[in-house]
């Protein structure tokens, strides 16, 4: 019953944006009246339920509040994203962590980067940068705020500058941002084009994440076919083979 109660009170004071998030806060209440309690203590070994979507959704609450304003498209975001690849029940069970960060004050980025890093590849790293840029885009565009807090994980997770780049221009769209996926400038010429491809599309081919993680796959799927596409409309555009 409490979550009506806090969703009505949201609603009161932030109207619907307030109203999801209440809602969340007050089934997060309800479950723990319920006795169904978690462990969890980020850049711990005991972490429970799950380490690594915990930490991703931690960040994820950094990035929602980067600019001082919870909106309801990015929560949604981030609930349809671990319904779709992790199903409700589990989905359910992670959110009740996920909220209660939202309420607290943003932590420290290196805590919570700390896990992700020393226990995950390289190509990893890169599905984590790729899903909280779509976090913040989910209202149809990144603030500075949330693009400079994204930096600051991009950078704690030791992503390389040309990478963020990369990624961000699959959301942020410009006049070069086919070849800002790509790393490579406008003056490139045709070969440099072909093999930044090649070394692109190796780099962000599904098979090259080691994962079986579902989010983490259907990521690295979608930054590939972001990366096939760049180079598709590069090709066409210059007249190349």
């Amino acid at each position: 019953m409490i979550k009506w109660f806090a969703a009505f009170m949201g609603y009161y004071f932030l109207r619907f944006p307030g109203a999801i998030l209440g809602f969340f806060i007050g089934s997060f209440i309800d479950q723990m009246n319920k006795g169904n309690q978690f462990s969890y203590s980020i850049g711990r070994n005991r972490m429970q339920p799950e380490v690594f979507e915990l930490n991703l959704l931690a960040l994820a609450a950094t990035v929602i509040k980067a600019d001082g304003n919870v909106k309801a498209q990015e929560l949604q975001y981030v609930r349809n994203f671990f319904i779709t690849n992790y199903g409700e029940m589990k989905a359910s069970s992670i959110f009740k962590i996920f909220n209660e960060q939202i309420k607290k004050e943003t932590q420290n980025i290196r805590d919570l980067t700390r896990v992700i890093l020393e226990r995950t590849r390289y190509e990893t790293r890169l599905q984590v940068l790729h899903f909280l840029f779509g976090v913040a885009n989910a209202d149809g565009s990144i603030s500075v705020e949330e693009l400079n807090k994204i930096n600051s994980i991009a950078e704690a997770l030791g992503i390389r500058f040309s990478d963020i780049e990369s990624i961000k221009a699959m959301f942020v769209k410009s006049a070069d941002h086919a070849y800002k996926i790509l790393e490579i400038t406008p003056q490139a010429s045709d070969g440099e084009v072909k093999k930044a491809y090649r070394d692109m599309a190796k780099k962000y081919h599904p098979d090259k994440l080691q994962s079986k993680d579902p989010a983490l796959i259907k990521g690295a799927q979608e930054k590939f076919q972001e990366v096939q596409k760049a180079y598709e409309t590069i090709r066409k555009t210059r007249g190349m083979n």
